[in-house]
């Protein structure tokens, strides 16, 4: 399994890799992906890494598991690949999306245009087994996702960071409160989206912090497919 951290990223947690309980984490995964469909492929576990290189990280989006069904996961939180239908909780994002800032709903889930303009999109959990949600939770993944938050916790720069739902919530114990702003709602899921997620305003409360930081605010309009294909 070729699995490499960007170099942006290798520099600040390149000790977790040796780490043993990093060892066997990518042992078990190898093992599960010689038995099992695993999500998303070898390729994009490290894609939020990818498209947000440490120094641009301006807000961290927490997620919690990949989607587990077919094509859907690609490396970041709450986004699905083009031409795959945005699962409930991507579309309940879209909704409130356009309830808050006035952005048209895409005809498509892929959220890499926010990725691209510093959106740290961490899910907890990095794979799992095609069909089997949160089969891979408990290996390991979270130590080394505790160590993703804690290191931009440590950054020079404040960051905005995203917790939606309990889950999330809970690792606002790794986050100085005091240097970095903090946006929380409930998860968008369908089971708890009309308890708190609905009408939080969260895109334009990030802008807003953003601001206040002095950073530049995230552009959350998403083209349509079809206009990024004829942009090629």
């Amino acid at each position: 399994m070729n699995l490499k951290l960007p170099p942006s990223w290798r520099r600040v947690l390149g000790d977790e890799l040796s780490e043993s309980y990093y060892r066997e984490l990518q042992a078990f995964v190898r093992a599960e992906r010689r038995r099992h469909t695993v999500y998303p492929p070898v390729k994009d576990v490290f894609a939020a890494f990818d498209l947000t290189p440490f120094k641009q990280v301006r807000v961290l989006l927490l997620g919690q598991d990949p989607y587990h069904d077919e094509g859907q996961s690609h490396g970041l939180c709450f986004s699905v690949r083009h031409g795959v239908k945005p699962p409930p909780s991507l579309a309940n994002i879209f909704k409130e999306l356009h309830d808050d800032v006035g952005c048209d709903i895409p005809n498509h889930g892929c959220l890499e245009s926010w990725a691209q303009q510093g959106v740290l999109m961490l899910n907890t959990v990095l794979t799992v087994r095609a069909h089997q949600a949160h089969s891979h939770r408990g290996r390991g993944w979270e130590i080394f996702t505790d160590a993703v938050i804690r290191k931009v916790n440590e950054k020079s720069d404040p960051v905005v960071f995203v917790l939606w739902g309990r889950p999330a919530q809970k690792k606002s114990r790794l986050i100085d409160l005091n240097r970095h702003a903090l946006v929380q709602a409930a998860h968008p899921s369908p089971l708890s989206a009309r308890r708190g997620f609905f009408g939080s305003k969260p895109f334009s409360a990030i802008n807003r912090e953003l601001g206040q930081l002095g950073h530049k605010v995230i552009d959350w309009r998403l083209p349509n497919h079809t206009e990024l294909s004829n942009e090629r």
